[in-house]
C-alpha cells in the first residue's frame, strides 16, 4: 500500500530532526543573506539609543506651553549633536530636526507644520500632549533582548536589523552540501547537440541547481550517470561520502533500466518508494552511511513538484530551520473552471490565484496537467491541493491552494 502525501512528509522531518546538525561559522552581514542563525541574536545596544525626535520641529516644556501658545527660540539642535551643554531657558523652545537627540525635560515635540513665526517667537497652533514625536530609548528593541531567535532566516529586513544594532557578522550554520546527478542514456548536457531520435535535454540537474542555489545550499555537481548499475552504484558512493543530501532524478520506477532504487537499497537502506501523490508517485527516499537520499521521479513537472513538496522542506530542516515553521500557507477559495482528478492520489495541480471582478480571491486551472507538461508551471502561482480520495471538481466549488513561496517566484 502506498504511504499517504502526510506519511511521507512526516518521515522525511523525522529522518531531518535525528541527523546530525550542522556545524556553525561566523560570517560577514553582508553575505548572510539568507542564511539561517545558528544562535539566538541578542542586543547589544538598546535601539533607538537616545530619545530623539520623529519630526522637524521643536521641543517644548507643558509647563511652558500652558502659559503661553507663543514661545522665543533659545536654541537648535541637529542630527548627531551632543546636547550635554544645552543652555535651554525656562519659557523658550528649541528648534530640533528629526533624529536629533530630545532633551531630557522636554515633554514633546511640535512639528513644524503645527506652528508659525512671529515677531515674539514660535507660535503654537495646536494642542500639545506629553510625548508627541519622541521615540523613546529602547522602543524598538532593548539592550540584552532577544532580536531573533536561532534558526531564523536571514533575510533583507532581518539583517537590515541587525546593521542597525551595530552588527558586522553573524553566526549562522553552515551551507548544506548537496550532491545531484541524473541518471539515463537518453540524456544530453545542456548547449550539446541532440543526437538520435531519442536524445533530451538534461533539464532536471539544471532546475534541480537552481533551487538548490536559491535554498543557499553548497552543490555538488556529478553530472549524467547513464543507466549503467555500476556507475550508478559508484556515484551514490561519491555523493555520500561528500554531502549531506543526495538527490536524483530518474531511476527510481519500475522500467527494465531504472537502477537507481537498487543501488541504494545495495549501498544503504530504503525508507519508502512511491507515494500516493500525483504528480511524483515513484518518489524514494533513504539513507547511505549518513547522507540522507531523495530519488526523484525523471519527468520535469514531477521533479519540480516533489523538491518543491518534500525536498524543500527537508532541506530547509536540515539547515536549522525550525520544524514548526514549514507547514505551507493554505486556504480555500472558488474554482472557476471544472477540475479533473481520479480517486487515490494526493493532487497538486497547477493554478492561478487571483482577485476577481467583485473582489474576492478565485482560482483557475493552468490547463494541461500531464506530469511532462512544463508549461504547466509558467503561469502559474499556486498548486491547488486536491485530496487523495477527492473526484472531479465542479466550476463553482471550493478547493484548498498553497501560493508558491520564494523558491517559485
Amino acid at each position: 500500500m502506498l504511504l499517504t502525501f502526510a506519511q511521507a512528509k512526516q518521515k522525511i522531518l523525522q529522518a531531518a530532526s535525528i541527523a546530525k546538525p550542522l556545524n556553525s561559522e561566523t560570517i560577514p552581514l553582508i553575505e548572510a543573506n539568507a542564511r539561517i542563525a545558528a544562535e539566538p541574536i541578542i542586543s547589544p545596544i538598546n535601539m533607538p539609543r537616545f530619545d530623539n525626535s520623529a519630526m522637524d520641529g521643536y521641543a517644548v516644556r507643558m509647563a511652558d506651553i500652558e502659559k503661553s501658545s507663543i514661545l522665543p527660540l533659545s536654541a537648535t539642535i541637529l542630527a548627531g549633536d551632543n546636547i550635554c551643554n544645552l543652555n535651554w531657558p525656562s519659557g523658550t523652545c528649541v528648534r530640533i530636526m528629526t533624529g536629533a537627540p530630545v532633551p531630557a525635560d522636554a515633554d514633546a515635540v511640535v512639528m513644524q507644520e503645527q506652528t508659525e513665526t512671529t515677531n515674539t517667537g514660535i507660535r503654537f497652533l495646536e494642542q500639545v500632549k506629553i510625548g508627541n514625536n519622541i521615540r523613546r530609548i529602547g522602543e524598538d528593541v532593548k539592550k540584552g533582548t532577544e532580536v531573533f531567535a536561532k534558526g531564523t532566516c536571514l533575510t533583507a529586513p532581518t539583517l537590515a536589523t541587525l546593521a542597525t544594532l551595530g552588527f558586522d557578522t553573524v553566526k549562522v550554520f553552515k551551507q548544506l552540501k548537496v550532491a545531484v546527478f541524473s541518471t539515463g542514456n537518453e540524456l544530453t548536457p545542456l548547449g550539446d547537440p541532440l543526437i538520435g531520435n531519442g536524445a533530451i535535454y538534461d533539464s532536471n540537474s539544471f532546475t534541480l541547481k537552481l533551487l538548490l542555489t536559491r535554498l543557499n545550499c553548497k552543490i555538488i555537481d556529478l553530472g549524467i550517470i547513464p543507466d549503467d548499475p555500476v556507475k550508478i552504484k559508484q556515484a551514490l558512493m561519491t555523493g555520500s561520502t561528500q554531502a549531506d543530501l543526495v538527490i536524483t532524478s530518474g531511476g527510481v520506477s519500475v522500467g527494465d533500466a531504472d537502477f537507481t532504487k537498487t543501488a541504494l537499497a545495495e549501498l544503504g537502506h530504503i525508507n519508502f518508494w512511491k507515494i500516493a501523490m500525483k504528480p511524483g508517485k515513484p518518489f524514494a527516499f533513504g539513507q547511505i552511511d549518513k547522507a540522507l537520499f531523495c530519488g526523484l521521479p525523471g519527468n520535469p513537472v514531477s521533479t519540480l513538484v516533489t523538491f518543491y513538496q518534500l525536498v524543500q522542506p527537508l532541506i530547509l530542516a536540515l539547515s536549522g530551520y525550525p520544524l514548526t515553521e514549514l507547514q505551507p500557507l493554505s486556504f480555500k477559495v472558488k474554482t472557476t473552471k471544472a477540475l479533473k482528478k481520479s480517486v487515490g492520489r494526493l493532487d497538486f495541480q497547477r493554478g492561478t490565484l487571483q482577485t476577481n471582478s467583485n473582489g474576492e480571491l478565485e482560482v483557475t486551472t493552468t490547463g494541461q496537467q500531464g506530469s511532462h507538461i512544463t508549461q504547466s508551471f509558467n503561469h502559474a502561482n499556486c498548486f491547488i491541493v486536491l485530496e487523495q480520495e477527492q473526484g472531479n471538481v465542479n466550476a463553482g466549488e471550493l478547493v484548498s491552494v498553497e501560493p508558491f513561496n520564494a523558491l517559485l517566484k
